[in-house]
C-alpha cells in the first residue's frame, strides 16, 4: 500500500512536466502557474490523421474537423435529429429525389472568401469521379446516391437523385464528406490542406504539433453565436491513467476513451463522468443459408441459452446490454422491445422439437482482436459464449483469425455462426437495418448472416423513401419485431463511450458518434 501511494505522489509531482514536455502548447504550462485562462483543453487517446473531411476516416480527426467545418445541416447536440447549418432550410420534392437546400447568406470561410453555392458544389464534386482518389473512402457513402448537382443562384443547391433516399439528410450532418470547405484553400494548398484547413466553424485552425496537440481559435467573424472558449486545444495522452491525473491536476478540461476503473476514481474524487451508448452493436450472427441455423427455431433456442446481462459483465462497465439491433438514441430505437429472453428450459424445447433432442454441436469463427464493440476481443467473447452454451448441454468449436482473415472466412461462409458488430457512419437505422439486414445486401456481403425476409425488404426499402421521420420510425419498429422473431443475431450489446470533465466546464454534450462541436461549451476558469 506504501509502495502505491509513493507512485501516486510521484506521477502527481511529474505529470505536469510530462504533460508539457509531450503536449506542444503552452497553456498547461499557464495553468500550472496559477494564470487566468480562456482555453478548452481535450485530451484524448490518440491525434487526428488529417483535417481534411474529403479523406477522414477516423473518429480522432473528426473530433476537430467537427469544430473546424460546417455541413448544409448538422446534428442536435447530443441527438441524431437533424437541424439546419450552412443551409436555412431545405425542401424535397414528391418524388422524393430533388433535394433543395437554401444557404445562409453572408457566411464566410476562416480566409475570407464567400460560402455560396458554387463552394457546396465544389467540396462535394473534388469527391466525385473523374476527381475522385481513393483516400475519399466515405464520398461513395455519403454521396453514392446523387446524379447531380444545380445552383441555380449562389443560395439555392438542388441535388438530384438517383433514386429517393431518405437517410440523405443524415448523410449531409456527417463530419467526414460532408462539410464544405473553402474552394480557394484548396486549390491553393492541394495536398497540404488536411494539415492546413479552412472551413466556416466557429474556430479556425491555428497550428498542429503531430503526435502532440492541435490549437483551434475562435473565429472572430463566425456567422452564429461566439464559442465560449476563445481558444480550444486538442491534446493527445496516450495512457489512460495519466489522462485521468491531467483532469485532476486542473490540466486538462475535458477527457475521454475513459477505461471504467478510471472513470470510477475520478467520479469518486467529485468529476462528473459522463456515459454515451456508441452508435454500434455486437452480435452473434448465424449463417441462415445453413443447418443447423436454417430453422429459425434452432436460432431462437441458441437466443434463449445465452444471458446477454453476463455478457455485459465480461465488458466491465465499457458496454450496456442490446435489446435490439438499434443503439439508444436511434430513430426506431424502442426501450420497451424485449428479446429473445434467457430461457434453458424453453430452448431445450424449441431443440428437441427441431430434432435436436440428443445435443446440438456447432462452429463459431470469430475475430482475435478487441473491437470498439467488443472491448474485450473476440477470443474472449466466444469461449465465454462456448461456456454458456455448454451449460446448457450444446457443444461448439471455436475457430479465430486475424481481423483480415477473419472477413475472408466470413465471405466464405465458414463455421455455422460468427461473431460482429458493427459501427453506424450516420445514425440512421437504415445504415443498421438495411445495410445489414436486407437481401439485396447479401451479394456484396455486408448481409453476413444470409438472412432473407421478404416482408422486412419490403418494410426497409418504403422507409428508405419515406421523408416523414414519424412513419419512417413505425416501419423500423414493425421490421425490427419481425427481425427479432426470426433471430438471425443475437443482440449483445452497444459500446458505452466514458467521459469527464472538470467541475469547471458546463455544457459539454458528447454526441453518440464520438464527434461533438465545442463551441457552445464553457470553462468557468478561477
Amino acid at each position: 500500500m506504501r509502495t502505491l501511494k509513493i507512485i501516486s505522489i510521484f506521477l502527481l509531482i511529474i505529470l505536469p512536466f510530462f504533460f508539457l514536455s509531450h503536449s506542444g502548447f503552452l497553456p498547461a504550462a499557464g495553468r500550472i502557474a496559477g494564470i487566468k485562462g480562456s482555453e478548452l483543453i481535450y485530451a484524448r487517446s490518440q491525434d487526428a490523421v488529417t483535417l481534411d473531411p474529403a479523406f477522414s476516416q477516423d473518429d480522432e480527426s473528426n473530433k476537430v474537423i467537427a469544430n473546424i467545418f460546417e455541413g448544409l445541416v448538422r446534428f442536435k447536440p447530443g441527438t441524431t435529429t437533424i437541424e439546419p447549418c450552412l443551409a436555412e432550410d431545405w425542401r424535397i420534392s414528391p418524388d422524393g429525389r430533388e433535394w433543395t437546400f437554401f444557404l445562409r447568406r453572408g457566411v464566410k470561410f476562416h480566409d475570407g472568401t464567400p460560402f455560396n453555392s458554387e463552394a457546396v458544389r465544389f467540396s462535394i464534386e473534388r469527391q466525385l469521379p473523374p476527381q475522385r482518389t481513393e483516400g475519399a473512402s466515405y464520398a461513395s457513402f455519403t454521396f453514392g446516391m446523387l446524379e447531380s448537382i444545380k445552383t441555380p443562384d449562389l443560395y439555392t443547391v438542388k441535388f438530384i437523385l438517383k433514386y429517393p433516399y431518405a437517410p440523405f439528410l443524415n448523410n449531409l450532418a456527417m463530419p467526414a464528406s460532408a462539410p464544405i470547405v473553402s474552394p480557394s484553400a484548396v486549390t491553393a494548398l492541394g495536398e497540404n490542406f488536411g494539415d492546413k484547413p479552412v472551413g466556416t466553424g466557429p474556430y479556425r485552425f491555428s497550428s498542429w504539433v503531430k503526435g502532440k496537440s492541435i490549437i483551434l481559435k475562435e473565429n472572430r467573424e463566425y456567422w452564429g453565436k461566439m464559442p465560449e472558449c476563445p481558444t480550444l486545444v486538442f491534446s493527445v495522452i496516450k495512457n489512460n491513467r495519466l489522462r485521468s491525473l491531467a483532469l485532476k491536476l486542473g490540466i486538462a478540461d475535458i477527457v475521454d476513451s475513459l477505461a471504467p476503473p478510471d472513470a470510477r476514481y475520478l467520479e469518486q474524487k467529485g468529476f462528473p463522468v459522463l456515459q454515451m451508448p456508441g452508435l454500434d452493436l455486437n452480435y452473434l450472427g448465424f449463417f441462415t443459408n445453413k443447418k443447423p441455423f436454417d430453422d429459425p427455431s434452432v436460432r431462437r433456442a441458441v437466443s434463449m441459452l445465452i444471458d446477454r446481462k453476463h455478457v455485459t459483465e465480461l465488458f466491465k462497465g465499457s458496454a450496456i446490454e442490446a435489446n435490439g439491433p438499434l443503439p439508444p438514441g436511434v430513430l426506431g430505437y424502442d426501450s420497451s422491445l424485449f428479446p429473445v429472453s434467457y430461457d434453458p428450459e424453453g430452448a431445450r424445447e424449441l431443440l428437441a422439437g427441431s430434432g435436436y433432442a440428443d445435443g446440438l454441436k456447432f462452429e463459431i469463427i470469430t475475430y482475435s482482436n478487441p473491437r470498439p464493440y467488443n472491448p474485450a476481443g473476440g477470443d474472449m467473447l466466444a469461449e465465454f459464449i462456448q461456456r454458456e452454451l455448454a451449460g446448457a448441454g450444446v457443444e461448439t468449436v471455436i475457430k479465430s483469425y486475424t481481423w483480415n482473415q477473419y472477413k475472408e472466412a466470413l465471405l466464405n461462409e465458414e463455421g455455422n455462426a460468427f461473431l460482429y458488430g458493427w459501427i453506424s457512419d450516420n445514425g440512421d437505422p437504415d445504415n443498421f437495418l438495411y445495410t445489414l439486414l436486407s437481401s439485396s445486401q447479401i451479394e456484396n456481403g455486408l448481409n453476413t448472416a444470409r438472412y432473407r425476409n421478404n416482408e422486412v425488404d419490403l418494410l426497409l426499402a418504403k422507409a428508405q423513401l419515406e421523408t416523414e421521420p414519424a412513419l419512417r420510425e413505425r416501419m423500423y419498429r414493425s421490421a425490427i419485431e419481425i427481425i427479432t422473431k426470426d433471430a438471425p443475431w443475437i443482440f449483445l450489446n452497444h459500446s458505452l463511450k466514458l467521459y469527464a470533465t472538470s467541475t469547471r466546464v458546463e455544457g459539454f454534450t458528447p454526441h453518440f458518434a464520438g464527434f461533438t462541436p465545442l463551441n457552445s461549451v464553457k470553462n468557468n476558469l478561477q
